[in-house]
């Protein structure tokens, strides 16, 4: 665990009433995400301005469709780059697209940035 969930976690157990509650669910009734999800949540956004809004000139040669009409799901997909070295996988790139095409296809097709963030909100609390 990073310090700074560590941080997170000590953080919560502050709020009285839920000192016994396990770490998961005082974020669930507080209304939090855990760092993992947040850093999802922050990487998925930022997928989101390059493929669609902000970034769109700057980010054209960074992701790649994937062609195909077997397309299910979503059907935004992006190639999944191949990686020889392990410390690439921690690449934004390889980071994004395999939780990008898990996504339903209202989630991604969202015309702007707050409804895109409203859809993944709510992806994302279901997400366990």
């Amino acid at each position: 665990m990073e310090l700074l969930e560590l941080v997170q976690k000590k953080a919560t157990k502050m709020v009285r009433g839920m000192e016994h509650l396990p770490y998961e669910e005082r974020l669930k009734q507080l209304g939090l995400f855990s760092l993992q999800k947040r850093r999802l949540w922050g990487d998925l956004i930022t997928a989101f301005q390059y493929l669609k809004e902000a970034y769109k000139k700057v980010g054209d040669g960074l992701f790649t469709r994937a062609c195909s009409d077997r397309i299910r799901g979503n059907g935004f997909k992006l190639k999944e780059g191949r990686c020889r070295l392990n410390i690439k996988k921690k690449f934004f790139t390889v980071r994004v697209v395999s939780h990008w095409n898990r996504w339903a296809r209202e989630t991604v097709a969202a015309l702007a940035l707050e409804g895109f963030k409203a859809r993944l909100d709510g992806a994302l609390r279901n997400l366990v």
